[in-house]
């Protein structure tokens, strides 16, 4: 893929997104944290784009900004089929199926639709991608958003599937977690 982090970002701005607030920074902000933290994690292009756009949709958590689907085609153009398919599958995973099948290694990995309740499937690979999205996501904000215990069992689970530096990243913002006096 040859288009430039500038260009991805000059979309981002030109849809009127950038500025809108996203767990006390702006969307832009955020999502270019998403992308650094991603390619810390060793993402490739296509994951650090997926990373980038990971909630262009809306997600289940956030609504401030969607990105209509009748413009998806340029949206595919702009990043590439995998990073899109990626991103639509964090925008529109309903997180419950999501979750019931941290505990599963081999795939197909079905994920329920949060709008029309049907089905998508997705590969090992393409479903271990979106738990490192997914789960980076989470850790850039979480601390900001002071909600440590959402889903805080399926964040773990998802650390400890991935291991490495997701683990680790996973610990050291969890340790930095308050402690109630």
């Amino acid at each position: 893929m040859e288009t430039k982090f500038k260009d991805l970002t000059n979309y981002i701005i030109s849809l009127g997104a950038a500025d809108i607030n996203h767990s006390d920074k702006t969307y832009l902000a955020h999502a270019i944290s998403v992308y650094n933290d991603m390619k810390e994690w060793g993402g490739n292009d296509a994951l650090c784009r997926a990373a980038l756009f990971h909630s262009i949709y809306g997600t289940q958590g956030f609504q401030s900004f969607t990105l209509p689907m009748d413009r998806q085609p340029e949206l595919l153009g702009l990043i590439g089929d995998y990073a899109e398919k990626i991103a639509f599958a964090n925008c529109f995973m309903e997180r419950s199926s999501f979750d019931a099948q941290l505990g599963k290694f081999e795939g197909p990995y079905p994920i329920r639709h949060r709008i029309t309740n049907e089905e998508f499937v997705l590969s090992k690979d393409e479903y271990e991608d979106l738990i490192r999205i997914h789960l980076c996501d989470w850790l850039e904000q979480v601390e900001r958003e002071k909600k440590w215990d959402y889903r805080r069992a399926a964040y773990r689970q998802m650390a400890e599937r991935l291991g490495g530096i997701a683990l680790t990243s996973y610990d050291q913002v969890f340790a930095r977690e308050p402690k109630l006096a």
